[in-house]
């Protein structure tokens, strides 16, 4: 038997202007294909002219300018059908969709498809849902205990895997994957019985189980900020830009 960490996976994964992914714009983004662990993996990436300023503090993380942008980036709106084009044929084939902390790039994905495709993320999966496989969701759950930070970076060097090229769209998505691959291995007897479908819905799940338990401890220090419990996409906001 081969069981779904072991078979074909596929992962996105974008760089943007910022963290806000009711304002903030996709600059960035990559699918990776791999059919089985050591396999070479099928990359398709995008270039992005978002059509708003690219703050520096933005650059400073991924290395693209406004003025590269510009000159090298395609408008989005033809960009955002083709993503998720690309996420919906990988569903209907029954390939789960690796997506690192899956409510951010996945939000941002449906916001920009909002806004210049007059669209919806949910719209593209009406006939086959999307299975969505979040490291970090998994991780946080399988071995909640353990401290420390839990940044792709983090888990790349908790489970061996290596990241060349961090904060590059398709080394992300690569470096994700390969993370996903190596803890479906480490909690093999947790996880092999699971189908990537009750993996889906048991992360949303979890993932609002830690929600509550991070925005407890805000609380507790004071803070204002407010974890959205929703996963893999956040709802929309009526005030959304």
């Amino acid at each position: 038997m081969t069981y779904w960490y072991e078979g074909p996976l596929a992962a996105f994964d974008t760089e943007t202007t910022g963290v806000d992914v009711e304002t903030d714009r996709i600059v960035s983004a990559a699918v990776v294909v791999q059919d089985a662990p050591g396999t070479r993996p099928r990359v398709t990436r995008w270039l992005v002219n978002p059509g708003v300023p690219v703050p520096e503090e933005a650059t400073a993380v991924h290395g693209l300018t406004e003025e590269h942008l510009q000159h090298n980036g395609r408008w989005p709106a033809p960009v955002m059908y083709e993503i998720a084009e690309q996420l919906a044929e990988h569903a209907a084939m029954g390939r789960p969709l690796v997506v690192m902390n899956a409510p951010f790039d996945l939000t941002l994905l449906d916001r920009e498809l909002r806004r210049h495709r007059a669209s919806s993320l949910d719209h593209w999966f009406e006939s086959t849902p999307l299975r969505v496989l979040d490291p970090r969701v998994l991780d946080k759950h399988l071995d909640r205990y353990r401290k420390g930070r839990r940044t792709l970076t983090d888990l790349c060097e908790h489970y061996g895997v290596t990241l060349q090229g961090a904060h590059d769209a398709a080394a992300d998505a690569l470096a994700a994957l390969d993370v996903v691959r190596a803890l479906g291995r480490r909690f093999a007897t947790r996880l092999e019985r699971l189908s990537p479908a009750e993996l889906h819905a048991l992360q949303a799940g979890w993932h609002a189980a830690q929600a509550r338990g991070l925005q407890a401890w805000f609380a507790r220090s004071g803070s204002e900020e407010i974890v959205s419990t929703d996963w893999p996409l956040r709802p929309e906001l009526p005030a959304a830009a």
